[in-house]
């Protein structure tokens, strides 16, 4: 068999099992539901805990795949984001029913439960919708709009992509966390600040084609209308009790989305070249880290560095970068955004890697203050 059959056949199933390794929470959820009492902590202790010890025992994978690699040969990597979706949408709504409808779970009990189902949804379903909204096709952009409207928070789909990518590391981007901000204060601010710009992105689109932001082509009556979807289905299936436990693991899949946000341009900024004018957006405008294991978890998500340099690149094809070329974080994501939670804590490991990005990176600028605080002019 020549070369070039061999890059357009697919990777065998082995390659890409180690991402399928998400598939276990849902057995893991299952546990905590059947047994109850502290079975219910599994899926934090997994996705937290575990997987931090495993990175600590695999070290760092900065093996980079070809990124001419086709979409064919990636099957096995693709099919994990696909199944997902029909997956969640079963166990969540199966988990309700079972919830309200058994005797043997108390009121704490069910809390941690859906505390665990919302770790599930954040750290997996989430994740999953942001590789699969990047992608072209109306089949992975629809499951990305189903798994958001899961965790009520279907106008990330436009922030993201409207927003984020385009305004990354600028006074204009509510996701890119500031330098001090705390998580406790950027909380807040970015669940503020990133639905009115992702629906004002979406208002404006229509405004330029001279149509109201009330035109059926509007994603937000979309968006509306499949997060009613998922909250009758809740009702009807445990009543309020059932809308209860479905709003607790779409806040605690909120929170994990947006720590995970906090941490991934945490202090990086752009340019800014004058005249509302920035440099445009490099690896080096994000955190890079090339733990093993978390990134099997987060299908290298925190290769992030790569994926804003190349947003529509495949999850498998993302590269990493040695520390010349992008920032690193000391550790993966579960590390980074526990330590998110404990300001104090969070300063003393990161403020002096954001100093010594800037000095690296931009010695040329000796005050601070403007980016600081977001009062760089607005870009154009």
């Amino acid at each position: 068999m020549s070369d070039q059959n061999l890059t357009r056949s697919a990777t065998p199933l082995w390659a890409a099992l180690p991402f399928w390794m998400s598939l276990l929470l849902i057995p893991i959820v299952w546990v905590g539901a059947i047994q109850g009492g502290l079975w219910v902590l599994l899926p934090p202790v997994m996705t937290w805990y575990l997987f931090s010890a495993l990175d600590a025992a695999l070290g760092r994978n900065e093996v980079n795949a070809d990124p001419q690699t086709p979409d064919i040969a990636l099957f096995w990597y693709r099919l994990v984001t696909l199944i997902w979706a029909p997956l969640q949408f079963i166990n969540l709504f199966g988990l309700i029913w079972y919830a309200t409808h058994t005797a043997h779970l108390a009121s704490l009990e069910k809390f941690g439960l859906f505390f665990g189902v919302g770790v599930m949804t954040g750290t997996i379903g989430i994740n999953y919708s942001h590789e699969l909204m990047h992608q072209r096709n109306r089949l992975e952009r629809n499951l990305a709009d189903l798994l958001l409207a899961m965790v009520l928070y279907s106008h990330f789909r436009s922030e993201h992509l409207l927003i984020h990518h385009r305004y990354v590391g600028t006074p204009r981007d509510p996701v890119s966390a500031r330098y001090n901000e705390g998580f406790h204060r950027y909380y807040p601010r970015v669940l503020r600040e990133s639905l009115r710009s992702a629906f004002h992105a979406e208002r404006d689109m229509l405004a330029r084609k001279s149509l109201p932001w009330t035109h059926p082509s509007n994603p937000f009556w979309r968006y509306w209308t499949l997060q009613l979807t998922m909250l009758v289905l809740a009702f009807a299936l445990g009543g309020l009790s059932g809308l209860v436990l479905f709003a607790i693991q779409a806040g605690v899949a909120i929170w994990q989305l947006e720590l995970t946000n906090y941490v991934e341009h945490y202090g990086l900024t752009r340019k800014h070249l004058g005249d509302g004018k920035y440099e445009h957006v490099l690896p080096r405008h994000s955190w890079n880290a090339a733990q093993t294991a978390s990134n099997w978890l987060l299908i290298n998500l925190q290769r992030h560095s790569d994926h804003h340099y190349k947003p529509d690149r495949r999850f498998p094809l993302l590269q990493t970068y040695a520390p010349e070329a992008a920032p690193q974080l000391p550790y993966g994501y579960p590390v980074m955004t526990m330590a998110a939670m404990i300001p104090p804590l969070w300063r003393r490991v990161m403020n002096r890697r954001v100093r010594d990005w800037r000095a690296q990176y931009y010695p040329e600028i000796t005050d601070w203050t403007p980016y600081n605080r977001a009062e760089t002019p607005l870009p154009r």
